[in-house]
């Protein structure tokens, strides 16, 4: 599995320009006008992981198929959004269909750039984002919390924990405060899922740049990274205009230009392993001739779960799962030398698997 994540902001804060680079498309109309994008716009992505590249250059391997991440480039929210304005209640259906939610924020000046509110300050543009979104989730309660009231008077087990939750919710949202920060014992967390609050998503900031402070931020992004920090969220620094140019160069042009504007990598590997960490996520591989494969996979997923993954039989038909490190796979120079050097385990069921694992599953058909 990859992971879906949603870009939201206000309009003409880069949202577009970052989808068309991120996705090396020119699938999403980047204008500067409000509400340029009125379907949302879907792109799958390869996950960059050079752990892959290493593998398939051992193993010599027909083909490299990186994991995916998909971006769905959701229109320009306004202040009202919740109650309809703009464009606002087919966007806000858009965002339940995600894991998680980039915030661009605007944390550049340009006169030539129009702003919604006529002012650019991102703290404020994260906070109308996010009232508008626990707005949302309180009307969308209340509805149900309505219509399940015959089933709670009933004795219906579902309705009770799902009325006790949504109470939970409204406490915290009645508040001004995100749903994700209700506490959810782990025997409710699949009820809770299902409540698909958009409050309720993981939160990953955005800030977007101009070019020449892409490595360093500003005091724009600076105040955002302070606001992140204090609501235990993360933030990446980006410039969409730098990305827009990378996504039209080749690697070694790609590289060449980071190296001149004093970047490690590209905002697109930033934005990922930030996702990654948001989500809790996490890479295994399968490594053969024919082909050198990445698998996404939560923290903490056991073996069965993972194989899972690659093919439901593998999962039913578990037996075991030979395993080797990555850092073990590499400085023995592939599968027959891990099993040489005696770095090559068995694994049951009750492994969890482990970031970098290089894996070979056997299963029952």
């Amino acid at each position: 599995m990859g992971f879906r994540m949603g870009i939201v902001g206000l309009p003409n804060v880069g949202k577009s320009t970052l989808f068309n680079a991120l996705t090396r498309t020119a699938a999403a109309q980047a204008a500067n006008f409000p509400f340029c994008t009125i379907e949302p716009n879907v792109g799958d992505v390869g996950v960059p992981d050079p752990r892959l590249d290493t593998l398939a250059g051992i193993a010599k391997s027909q083909n490299i198929i990186p994991t995916r991440m998909t971006f769905v480039d959701i229109a320009g929210l306004v202040k009202g959004a919740s109650k309809g304005e703009g464009l606002g209640n087919q966007f806000l259906a858009n965002i339940r269909e995600t894991d998680a939610i980039a915030h661009v924020l605007r944390c550049f000046e340009d006169d030539d750039v129009t702003h919604v509110d006529g002012r650019v300050d991102p703290v404020a543009d994260a906070e109308t984002i996010e009232t508008e979104l626990i707005i949302a989730d309180m009307e969308s309660l209340e509805k149900r919390l309505q219509n399940i009231v015959r089933k709670v008077r009933g004795g219906d087990k579902e309705a009770v924990q799902q009325e006790r939750l949504m109470k939970d919710a409204l406490a915290v949202l009645e508040e001004g405060k995100p749903a994700r920060l209700v506490e959810v014992a782990e025997d409710d967390q699949k009820a809770w899922r299902m409540l698909q609050l958009l409050s309720a998503k993981p939160v990953l900031y955005v800030c977007n740049v101009d070019e020449g402070e892409a490595a360093e931020g500003n005091a724009l992004s600076a105040s955002v990274a302070e606001m992140a920090a204090a609501q235990g969220n993360s933030h990446v620094v980006i410039s969409a205009k730098i990305e827009e140019e990378i996504s039209q160069l080749d690697a070694e042009e790609a590289r060449e230009f980071l190296d001149e504007l004093g970047l490690e990598e590209a905002g697109l590997d930033r934005l990922i392993k930030a996702g990654y960490e948001l989500l809790g996520l996490q890479t295994y591989f399968t490594v053969g001739p024919k082909e050198a494969r990445a698998w996404t996979i939560r923290k903490g997923t056991l073996a069965p779960q993972a194989a899972g993954v690659i093919h439901g039989d593998f999962e039913r038909g578990f037996i075991r799962a030979e395993t080797v490190a990555f850092d073990d796979y590499v400085a023995a120079g592939g599968e027959a030398g891990a099993k040489e050097a005696g770095k090559m385990r068995a694994e049951g069921k009750g492994y969890e698997v482990k970031d970098g694992d290089v894996l070979h599953f056997l299963f029952n058909t």
